[in-house]
C-alpha cells in the first residue's frame, strides 16, 4: 500500500496521531475483532500491537501466527508518517511484510504472539528490533571499542573512541573522540551496534 495523506489537516498534534493510529488498529468484520494493544511512536514511526480474534471465540486459523489460549493473535504494525505542506500522512505495513524501520521497543514485542516460521520476515525483524535494543548507552568518558573499524572521508580508520559531551549552539551533544588522532566524530546509534566498553568514565 502507498502513501494516504489527510487534506483536511485534522491531524496535527502527537495526540491525534495517536488516536489515528488506534483508529485505523481498531475495527469489525462480520466474524472478526481488530484492537490496538499498545502503540509507540520512534522517530516518525509508529509501531504497535494488534490483537485479532473471533467473535465467537474460536481459534484463528492464520499462516503466521501461533494462536494464543483464547483462540487470537497478536502482530505487529508499523506505520511510516509524515508531514506534506501541514497534511499527515502515513503508510502502513505488517511485520511479515519485511518493513526496512526496525525499532519498536522490547515492551511491544514481548506483546506479539509466537510465530510459525523461524525463517520468515517478521523473525528477522522481531530480531532487528532486539538488536537495536541491546545497543548498548555509554555515559561521559567511557571508551569504546566499535565491533568493526570505521573509515572516515580522507581515509582515516579508527574502532577505538571515548565518549564526550560538547555544546553545539544552546544544545549540548555526544561526540566521540578517537584515540589515535584525537578527532571529533558524531556516530548514529546504529554504528554502535556490537560494541563493547573499553574503560568506564
Amino acid at each position: 500500500m502507498g502513501w494516504l495523506f489527510y487534506t483536511d489537516q485534522r491531524v496535527k498534534t502527537y495526540a491525534d496521531q495517536k488516536a489515528e493510529i488506534e483508529r485505523l488498529c481498531t475495527f469489525e468484520t462480520e466474524d472478526r475483532t481488530t484492537e490496538l494493544i499498545c502503540a509507540s511512536k520512534v522517530g516518525t514511526t509508529w509501531y504497535a500491537a494488534v490483537r485479532v480474534s473471533m467473535k465467537d471465540g474460536s481459534e484463528i486459523e492464520d499462516f503466521t501466527y501461533k494462536a494464543k489460549e483464547d483462540g487470537s493473535f497478536t502482530f505487529a504494525a508499523i506505520f511510516l508518517t509524515a508531514f506534506d505542506q501541514g497534511c499527515w500522512g502515513y503508510k502502513d505495513m505488517e511485520e511479515s511484510a519485511g518493513p526496512v524501520q526496525a525499532r519498536a521497543p522490547v515492551s511491544l514485542l514481548n506483546r506479539l504472539s509466537e510465530l510459525k516460521d523461524p525463517d520468515s520476515y517478521a523473525h528477522d525483524w522481531r530480531k532487528r528490533c532486539r538488536a537495536w535494543a541491546d545497543i548498548p548507552t555509554y555515559n561521559e568518558g567511557d571508551t569504546i571499542r566499535l565491533a568493526n573499524p570505521l573509515k572516515l572521508d580522507d581515509g582515516t580508520e579508527f574502532q577505538i573512541v571515548t565518549a564526550t559531551r560538547y555544546r553545539s549552539g544552546r544544545r549540548m551533544q555526544t561526540g566521540y573522540r578517537i584515540k589515535d588522532t584525537g578527532g571529533l566524530v558524531r556516530l548514529p546509534r546504529g554504528c554502535l551496534e556490537g560494541s563493547s566498553l573499553v574503560t568506564t568514565g
